[in-house]
């Protein structure tokens, strides 16, 4: 493994599993105590596992992708556009909705992460 190329699929990895778990393992008891909203609703508990599954699934790719060189260049592309999404559906939130004190400091976690990605993206430009 190599430092800082693959740490950055690394630990962001690690985190959007962590995230994916906290999201739908149990949010029926998770919404309420983080978010303050009840989930009772099949369809919204439904939502959230698939939120999971999603976040569980690109988080073990970028695992995957620290570890296996083949792998590298697709899962830090698939990081970097992640993380940059995720960015900007939340600067949009911040801009229409105003602040979120609990998802700020995701926010800029994600945009490190897609500055990391691109940065990576830019220094290895071959694949290994």
């Amino acid at each position: 493994m190599t430092t800082t190329k693959n740490l950055n699929l690394l630990l962001s990895g690690i985190i959007v599993i962590i995230a994916g778990v906290v999201y739908g393992g149990h949010p029926a008891y998770v919404m309420p105590e983080l978010l303050g909203f009840e989930v009772v609703d099949l369809e919204l508990k439904n939502m959230l596992r698939a939120v999971m599954g999603i976040y569980m699934g690109v988080g073990l790719f970028w695992i995957l992708g620290s570890f296996k060189a083949n792998l590298w260049y697709a899962a830090t592309l698939c990081n970097m556009l992640f993380m940059g999404g995720i960015s900007f559906g939340r600067i949009v939130s911040t801009a229409v909705d105003g602040v979120s004190p609990l998802f700020t400091p995701a926010l800029f976690l994600e945009l490190l992460f897609f500055g990391w990605g691109l940065y990576n993206l830019k220094k290895y430009k071959e694949v290994g």
